[in-house]
């Protein structure tokens, strides 16, 4: 959803063709390291927009190569828009699948909880560490918006530390009770009061 949206943010910005388009939508979001998105899936986006009639087709243009096609928003792509922009972004903090490996790992294995837990803490820290080498090559005088994006990863990263910390000291804890269950639903009709038993 974000990246359709996202590609009718930038026509909405300017006229733009699909090529035009995978490279904006790349370097509004500081690159592939963060957000990778093929130019397949630019494409595939941009038909969709149009079949949707959020976009369409302005003019062609051939500078010396293939014919590129320029798309402009549309008055229902701007509504749908404006509309999403001012929408609040469900976070999916509790779709966790570090969390679902370590439920599975405590069900199933007892002694893979532990180096689960520091295989995901290495790779944390190597994240953290390329973050913050990542934000010494951006000016802040000219790309605040993405050093603020940096912080923000780093921020959660080290939150992450954090939580992996604290499940570690209590895994023998976690361990030791049982693992939640689905509440079981009787089957059959349910019984009538009053009914008479033969």
């Amino acid at each position: 959803m974000s990246v359709r949206l996202g590609i009718l943010g930038l026509i909405k910005q300017k006229p733009r063709h699909g090529y035009e388009l995978h490279a904006a939508f790349t370097a509004l979001i500081g690159g592939k390291a963060n957000w990778e998105v093929k130019p397949a899936q630019v494409y595939t986006t941009i038909s969709r927009l149009e079949k949707a009639d959020l976009i369409a087709q302005e003019r062609s243009e051939k500078d010396g190569g293939p014919e590129k096609t320029i798309y402009v928003i549309t008055e229902k792509g701007k509504v749908e828009l404006d509309k999403w922009l001012v929408t609040p972004v469900e976070t999916q903090h509790v779709r966790d699948e570090f969390y679902l490996k370590l439920m599975l790992a405590i069900a199933t294995e007892e002694e893979l909880p532990f180096p689960l837990i520091y295989t995901q803490r290495t790779q944390l820290l190597q994240e953290l560490h390329r973050i913050n080498r990542d934000k010494r090559s951006f000016d802040a005088g000219t790309e605040l918006a993405l050093l603020l994006l940096m912080e923000q990863t780093a921020m959660r990263i080290e939150a992450d530390l954090r939580w992996l910390d604290m499940v570690e000291g209590r895994l023998d804890d976690i361990q030791k009770q049982p693992l939640p269950e689905p509440t079981e639903k009787l089957r059959g009709r349910p019984s009538h009061k009053g009914a008479k038993e033969d």
